[in-house]
């Protein structure tokens, strides 16, 4: 049962190779403890098929608990991004009629590590044995389900694996192409041009009104496509110590540097209290003045408080440094003498064999092949050290290979143990073989640290409930004055600033810079938070937020002035492009550089490839084109391109040597289409009717 529940717990078979798992034992409590609000069945649907409520609540809930510090919103988020996945490629595989047998499935389920390493599951010969893994859950009928889940789950993956192939196969690169790609890379063109740049005419000559942006949106729909969103601005007010509660603490932390009088009620006198200088009990002393217990570790210089690192270590044992700060809290330390070699930097190459858990085993070999690869590799490596580094980069299987081998440094017991006790008890320098779970490992001692221990007395320098209570009444009394009255002069007459302006959609919980404000976003999206309503949050360890819905922006084109820094440059250069046209009279390039006032400039050996003019221009595929296109001695018409209008005249082209074969270039096309079948699931959501009910349950 152990075991079985490491594989639960562990289990990874990836569905997706693009970004998604579809292994469905996904896991978080979004909708628990009856947090919904509505009953409902469904909580969307695509292309007419409903995801149901039930199990999308399971499998965020899942997600949640296997995710440890992952939100239910992302949580959420992750689920229902796999779900429609799912659906969509599902319905593909349904129009394919693709099938998979038991063979397949049982392929995929013990490609999963923890099922297919397992020795619950291998033979003698230490492979996976499926008679082995069937024979377990048929003992164990109460595990029946879970067989089920991770089945359907594995049939997914299969019929995946199998549409992923059909896909790559119709991806292909034709002869043509590659000649295409040939000459778009060794012709060239000579020509000369006269531009007339954009720049030359200045921005406030052009108007671009909201109207135009508005319809150029129009014209490219599925680009400026925007979902629902609100625009909140709001204003800060921390709840932070104020310079009285600092200087409060650090009288308190200086007044523990001497003895102390205290009258004794048992014994009706006066009694005196040690210092923190002339205490002999530093544990004791920390623990019971100390916001942070007494540690005992010994710490290396690079890990002290960066401005006091160098005053710290070098503190004489038994003398006292401080009061200093260190983060939020006012600190006295005392030394309490330095070790040597607390941390340890040590380089390996390792070697894995089949059972082992290396994790980038570059071919199959037995633990006696692999110990013998070790050896010999440590013998190169005596005989000559510098060949350390280059062996990693080649010979390790460890992810560690591409710097090297080098593991930077390390604390004890941060390794498994034959390796820490190897590079903890030898001395800089030293190379030997050790063996782990993981392999054989040719180690290699580089460096170590010294480290002091201290006995730190720290005081948190926080608010004091005085400067809390002040912070709240301003807080409160903003939020009363900007629902009343013009939220920005409010904060402008109480000297506060108002953050940028956040906008966010309804699923989100980051909230700008303050990162998950979850309760924010879902206070602006309620019924009867209207635009211009404010409210004030309180948040932990932070202070008060105080809210103001700024905009609404319904769901369909993006808001014009977030992207009118975009699309107002495109439509003034396209103004632009008409009064730099109208100039552009007469039969010749002299003609035309004279009515512009500007020069025929000359360009020589362009390719289409690289469509680059002289003098920092920058491409213009256009002009190139249009080039490549005319007749010798042909002058062209007035070409719109990225930095101006441009006219040409075909000087030459020179074409490119007949190659009897282009299939170096199209094997250079085939590498840059051998990601394109990552974009189906994309395509598919681009043309799919999603909708999304999540918002309608409270959560």
């Amino acid at each position: 049962m152990a075991v079985l529940a490491k594989i639960r717990q562990r289990s990874t078979i990836m569905m997706l190779v693009i970004a998604f798992a579809l292994f469905a034992f996904i896991a978080g409590d979004f909708f628990s403890n009856g947090s919904f609000g509505k009953s409902s069945k469904d909580v969307g649907s695509v292309d007419g098929k409903d995801i149901s409520f039930e199990e999308f609540r399971v499998k965020v809930s899942n997600v949640e608990k296997s995710q440890q510090g992952m939100t239910s919103t992302a949580a959420s988020n992750r689920v229902w991004e796999q779900e429609v996945s799912i659906a969509l490629l599902t319905t593909e595989f349904e129009k394919l009629g693709l099938r998979v047998g038991e063979k397949h499935i049982m392929e995929v389920l013990k490609a999963d590590q923890n099922i297919g390493k397992n020795p619950m599951f291998l033979n003698e010969a230490g492979v996976f044995d499926s008679a082995k893994f069937k024979e377990y859950f048929k003992s164990n009928p109460e595990q029946a389900q879970y067989l089920k889940d991770r089945e359907k789950d594995a049939e997914l993956n299969a019929k995946y694996q199998i549409y992923n192939t059909l896909v790559k196969a119709g991806i292909y690169t034709t002869e043509s192409e590659g000649k295409l790609k040939y000459e778009m890379e060794a012709n060239k063109v000579n020509f000369a041009y006269v531009a007339g740049l954009y720049s030359t005419i200045k921005d406030s000559q052009v108007k671009v009104t909201d109207e135009e942006i508005v319809a150029f949106m129009k014209k490219n729909e599925k680009k400026y496509k925007a979902d629902e969103s609100r625009e909140l601005e709001y204003v800060l007010i921390e709840d932070k110590a104020s310079k009285e509660d600092e200087a409060e603490v650090k009288s308190k932390i200086s007044g523990l540097l001497s003895g102390s009088v205290v009258y004794n009620q048992a014994t009706g006198k006066n009694d005196t209290v040690s210092g923190f200088r002339s205490t002999s009990n530093n544990i004791e002393f920390v623990n019971s003045n100390s916001d942070v217990p007494y540690d005992s570790t010994y710490v290396a210089k690079k890990d002290l408080p960066a401005t006091d690192a160098e005053q710290l270590y070098n503190l004489a044992p038994g003398s006292v440094y401080g009061p200093y700060m260190f983060g939020k809290y006012y600190c006295i330390s005392k030394s309490l003498g330095r070790k040597v070699g607390v941390n340890a930097k040590a380089s390996h190459i390792l070697i894995g064999y089949e059972g082992s858990q290396a994790q980038n085993q570059k071919e199959r070999r037995t633990k006696e092949e692999a110990k013998a690869k070790a050896e010999a590799l440590l013998a190169q490596i005596s005989a000559s050290p510098d060949s350390f580094m280059m062996l990693a980069f080649t010979a390790s299987e460890d992810s560690s290979a591409q710097q090297g081998g080098d593991l930077g440094f390390f604390g004890p017991n941060q390794m498994v143990k034959p390796f820490n006790d190897f590079v903890f008890n030898n001395a800089i320098g030293k190379l030997g073989i050790v063996e782990t779970q993981f392999g054989f490992h040719i180690i290699k001692v580089t460096d170590k640290q010294d480290g002091v221990r201290l006995a730190t007395v720290a005081q948190k320098v926080e608010a004091s409930e005085a400067t809390s209570d002040k912070v709240f009444a301003e807080a409160t009394k903003f939020e009363i004055d900007a629902t009343e009255k013009d939220f920005t002069k409010t904060a402008a007459a109480m000297k506060l600033t108002i953050a940028p302006t956040v906008t966010v959609k309804v699923m989100d919980e980051a909230f700008g810079s303050l990162g998950n404000q979850r309760n924010i976003i879902q206070w602006a999206y309620e019924t009867g938070t209207d635009l211009g309503a404010v409210k004030r949050f309180e948040v932990a360890n932070l202070g008060h937020i105080i809210a103001r819905v700024k905009k609404v922006n319904e769901a369909g084109l993006m808001a014009v002035d977030l992207v009118k820094g975009y699309i107002e440059p495109i439509l003034k250069n396209q103004k632009k492009a008409e009064l730099i046209k109208a100039k552009m009279t007469g039969t010749s390039l002299e003609a035309i550089a004279k009515a512009t006032a500007s020069t025929v400039q000359q360009a020589a050996d362009v390719t289409m490839e690289n469509p680059v003019l002289p003098g920092g221009v920058g491409q213009e595929p256009k002009v190139v084109g249009n080039a490549f296109a005319l007749a010798a001695n042909k002058l062209s018409a007035p070409i719109e391109g990225n930095t101006g209008v441009y006219v040409v005249l075909n000087k030459s082209v020179i074409k490119a040597p007949v190659l009897k074969s282009h299939a170096a270039y199209v094997t250079k096309l085939k590498a840059q289409s051998a990601s394109d079948s990552n974009r189906i699931v994309p395509a598919l959501k681009a043309i799919a009717k999603i909708e999304d009910n999540r918002t309608q349950f409270n959560y």
